[in-house]
C-alpha cells in the first residue's frame, strides 16, 4: 500500500482537472492505496520570497497553508498533480505551491513517483508540453523521483465538461489503479 497525495490546483467550481483527479483517486483507493485529496480552493498561499530560510528551518518562514501541503508532499509515496492548462502552462497556484515547497530539497522526503493530470480547452497533442516540462524540472531537483504517467485531457472547455467525457474519465480511473 502506498500513501498517495492528490493535489488539485484549480480554483474553479466544476474544475475539469479536479474531476479527473477524483477519478484517479477512486482508482488508487480501489487498488488499496491510502489516498489523500487536497484542493487549493480556499487555501491561503503566499508567493515565495526567495529568502531561503526554509533551508535552515526545514519549512517555509511564511505561516500559511503551503507549509501543511509541503509536509503532506514530504510524507507521501506518490504525488499526483492536477492542473488546468493556462496559456500553455500550469496554473499559477500550482507553481506557487511548487516554489513554496523549496524546503523539500534538503529534507528526507518520501515520494518517488509523480503523476500529472492536465485539462485544457484546446485538444492538441502538445498543449501540455510546457506543463510537463515544468513538472519535470521540479522532479529533476530530487534524487530517485520519476514522472510515471501523464494524462492530458483536451476539449474540456466549460465547467464540468469532463463529466461528459467517458473515455477521459476511464483513463483517469485506470491511471489511479496503476499507481
Amino acid at each position: 500500500m502506498k500513501k498517495v497525495l492528490i493535489i488539485s490546483t484549480s480554483l474553479r467550481t466544476g474544475s475539469n482537472s479536479e474531476i479527473l483527479a477524483k477519478e484517479a483517486a477512486k482508482g488508487a483507493k480501489e487498488k488499496g492505496h491510502k489516498v489523500e485529496f487536497v484542493s487549493l480552493k480556499n487555501k491561503k498561499i503566499a508567493f515565495c520570497k526567495g529568502c531561503l530560510a526554509c533551508q535552515k528551518l526545514g519549512k517555509c518562514a511564511i505561516k500559511d497553508d503551503a507549509n501543511k501541503i509541503t509536509e503532506k508532499i514530504k510524507k507521501s509515496d506518490v504525488i499526483v498533480w492536477a492542473t488546468p492548462v493556462y496559456y500553455y502552462e500550469m496554473s499559477g497556484q500550482m507553481k506557487t505551491v511548487i516554489d513554496r515547497a523549496n524546503s523539500l530539497y534538503s529534507s528526507n522526503y518520501k515520494f518517488r513517483e509523480v503523476y500529472l493530470v492536465t485539462t485544457s480547452t484546446e485538444d492538441s497533442k502538445d498543449v501540455a508540453d510546457r506543463v510537463i516540462s515544468g513538472v519535470q524540472g521540479w522532479i529533476d531537483c530530487f534524487d530517485n523521483v520519476k514522472l510515471k504517467k501523464i494524462l492530458s485531457g483536451g476539449g474540456a472547455e466549460g465547467p464540468n465538461d469532463a463529466k461528459n467525457m467517458p473515455k477521459l474519465l476511464k483513463q483517469a480511473y485506470e491511471m489511479g489503479k496503476k499507481i
